[in-house]
């Protein structure tokens, strides 16, 4: 089509004897043209035509669309997951919200060798900080969350391991140390951001992320637990909460900045059972690593 535009004098026949020459009409196509009365009456409407078949051609040409930065996939994910690092990819079919995470923090932490630059010796307020020997490896954690959540009646109980992914693409884990065990010794381990590594070398969080919220509001977005239901910060409306203004599954339903329609949601609080309680309050979708 690009050599039709280097000839604007005899644009509309070059335009048409081509587009017929593809269809094999191209002789009878100057037959009509050579008929005063039949180029009068004819003409606008082959022209029509030949622009019609070009512009479908092009578009067929054209492939799909892609949308730009680390949000991909055959169904629209919605806007709320665009505030994710870049560094964490995410698709969706439609049924699921599919998210890939490395696993590694954002931030600095004492549980990076000291010889990385990411390493940052504790520096936080816990007077009782006391390193954990484990350190902080890469993994390679896909999570399929329902990418239309609802609640489900069984409650199933949170597991050990990961129960949510943050925007950062850590991992969340519930309220347990160990099966049963609370985090009464384990929260001393936690470094600046409360965060820490187990012994697979899988960074954490089990309570607020002081990263997330220290570099956006007490209010935030979090991430998103395995049951597709969002977690935010402590913060809601100007007041802190605390576990006894949540239900048993430590979350509630309102309007947040992200569903101005409303949505059940998680809270962090920085008190037991800091993210999740009594399991999760929708059907919980899938993690590997």
């Amino acid at each position: 089509m690009d050599k039709d535009h280097h000839h604007p004098a005899t644009g509309k026949h070059h335009l048409i004897s081509n587009f017929y020459l593809a269809e094999g009409f191209n002789k009878e196509l100057h037959q009509i043209l050579k008929q005063p009365d039949m180029k009068k009456y004819f003409l606008p409407t082959i022209i029509a035509t030949a622009v019609a078949m070009i512009c479908i051609s092009c578009s067929k040409d054209s492939g799909t669309t892609t949308t730009t930065g680390t949000v991909t996939g055959t169904a629209t994910v919605p806007d709320v997951f665009k505030k994710f690092n870049t560094n964490v990819a995410i698709s969706s079919d439609g049924t699921y919200i599919t998210i890939k995470s490395d696993g590694i923090p954002d931030h600095k932490s004492c549980y990076f060798a000291t010889s990385d630059s990411r390493y940052q010796a504790y520096n936080g307020s816990n007077t009782a900080f006391s390193k954990n020997p484990n350190s902080i490896g890469t993994k390679s954690y896909t999570f399929k969350i329902p990418a239309s959540p609802a609640v489900n009646s069984a409650h199933e109980a949170t597991p050990l391991g990961p129960i949510g992914v943050s925007i950062n693409g850590v991992p969340m884990y519930n309220q347990y140390a160990g099966p049963n065990t609370p985090l009464t010794n384990e929260v001393n381990s936690f470094d600046q951001y409360n965060g820490h590594p187990d012994q697979s070398s899988s960074y954490h969080y089990h309570v607020e992320p002081l990263y997330i919220t220290g570099n956006n509001t007490k209010s935030a977005l979090i991430g998103f637990l395995l049951d597709g239901f969002p977690v935010y910060g402590p913060l809601e409306n100007g007041k802190t909460l605390v576990s006894s203004d949540l239900d048993a599954y430590h979350g509630h339903t309102g309007v947040t900045a992200d569903y101005p329609n409303g949505i059940y949601h998680y809270h962090t609080t920085a008190d037991a059972p800091y993210i999740n309680g009594s399991g999760f309050y929708g059907t919980k979708g899938t993690v590997t690593q």
